[in-house]
C-alpha cells in the first residue's frame, strides 16, 4: 500500500510536467534528486544558483517585492538585495507564474523557506493561516492509510488558536485529498478523549473541531481524541464508542507546534517512518520546505508532491 501510494505519486506528476524550482544548486544532494526526477521523468526542472539570476529580472523582481514589503518599511535597495538571493527568486518566478512551485530546505531552515513563500507568494485569503504538513510513510503498519499519514502542523503555528487549529485541519484534509486522492480522516489531537480530562489546551481543540464541522460538513472530522483513540479501531471502541473515524485517522492534527514536531520526529526515529516535507499549505502558491536531514528519495518525493499540488 505505502509504495502504491508513493509510486502512484511519482506516476501522476510526471503525467502533469509541471516546472518546479530547486534554488540550492550548490547542494550535493540536490544535483543527485534532480538526476533521478529527469529519469523517471517526475517533473521539469530549474536549479538555481547565485550565477543563474537574470539582472533583469531582478529588477522587475524588485520593483514587485517593494510594493509587497513597503509597508514593513523596506527600501527599494533592500527589495533588490532580497530578491537576488536565489530562495526569494525562485519564490518571486512562482508569483510571476514563470514556475509551478519551488522545493527548498536542504541548506536553508524551515523559517527562511517559510519566510520568502509567505513574503513572495501570499497567504490564500480562504485559509488565513500558513502551516506544514508531513507525508509520514510507517513501514510495517496497518494504521492510517495502509501506514501513510499526514501530521500537521510541525513547522510553522507554534500555539495555534482555535481558529488557526481549525484553518490548519481544513489544509490537511485538502492536501490528503488533492495528492493522494483519498477520504481524509482527520483527527484533533489532545491529551483528552471527548471530556475525559480538562483544561484550556482540550477545551481549544474540542472549539476547533466545532469550527471546522462548521465550515466544512462535508469533511469526516473527530475531536478532541487522544492518538491512540485516534488511530486504533480497538481503543476507539472502548474509549469512544459512538466516534465518527473509528479509530480510522488518516490526517493528524496536532495541538501546538511543540507537540507535532516532538510527533514527527519521534515517529520517524523510533518507527523508522519516512517523513516527506514540510510541505506548506495555506499560500497562493505551491511551495515545500526540506529538512535539512533529507534524503534523496525525500527531495524526489517533495517534488513530486509540489508537482501535485498545482
Amino acid at each position: 500500500m505505502k509504495n502504491d501510494i508513493i509510486n502512484d505519486m511519482r506516476r501522476r506528476a510526471g503525467k502533469l510536467q509541471k516546472l518546479i524550482i530547486l534554488p540550492e544548486k550548490d547542494d550535493a544532494r540536490i544535483q543527485e534528486a534532480v538526476r533521478i526526477i529527469k529519469k523517471e521523468n517526475i517533473a521539469r526542472i530549474m536549479l538555481l544558483g547565485k550565477e543563474d539570476l537574470d539582472k533583469k529580472k531582478i529588477e522587475v523582481f524588485s520593483q514587485v517585492f517593494y510594493d509587497l514589503r513597503k509597508h514593513k518599511g523596506i527600501t527599494i535597495d533592500q527589495a533588490r538585495e532580497t530578491v537576488a538571493h536565489p530562495l526569494y527568486y525562485a519564490a518571486m518566478l512562482v508569483r510571476s507564474g514563470e514556475a509551478d512551485g519551488f522545493v527548498a530546505g536542504a541548506a536553508h531552515s524551515t523559517p527562511d523557506v517559510a519566510r520568502a513563500a509567505i513574503y513572495c507568494l501570499g497567504v490564500d485569503p480562504r485559509i488565513k493561516t500558513v502551516s506544514s504538513c508531513f507525508i509520514m510513510v510507517v513501514p510495517d503498519c496497518n494504521f492510517g492509510e495502509g501506514g501513510v499519514f499526514i501530521f500537521s502542523d510541525c513547522g510553522i503555528v507554534p500555539s495555534p488558536t482555535a481558529e488557526q487549529l481549525s484553518q490548519i485541519a481544513i489544509s490537511a484534509a485538502q492536501l490528503a485529498k488533492s495528492v493522494f486522492g483519498i477520504i481524509p480522516r482527520v483527527a484533533m489531537l489532545s491529551y483528552s478523549t471527548k471530556g475525559s480530562s480538562r483544561g484550556p489546551a482540550v477545551d481549544k481543540v474540542a472549539e476547533a473541531t466545532r469550527l471546522v464541522r462548521q465550515e466544512r460538513p462535508d469533511l469526516l472530522i473527530d475531536g478532541e481524541l487522544q492518538l491512540d483513540a485516534a488511530i486504533v479501531p480497538e481503543v476507539a471502541k472502548i474509549k469512544d464508542p459512538q466516534g465518527a473515524l473509528g479509530g480510522r485517522a488518516n490526517v493528524l492534527v496536532f495541538p501546538d507546534l511543540e507537540a507535532g514536531n516532538i510527533g514527527y520526529k519521534l515517529t520517524q526515529r523510533l518507527a523508522k517512518a519516512r517523513a516527506i516535507g514540510p510541505l506548506l499549505v495555506g499560500l497562493n502558491k505551491p511551495a515545500s520546505d526540506l529538512s535539512r536531514g533529507c534524503s534523496l528519495e525525500d527531495i524526489v518525493d517533495c517534488v513530486a508532491l509540489t508537482a501535485l499540488r498545482t
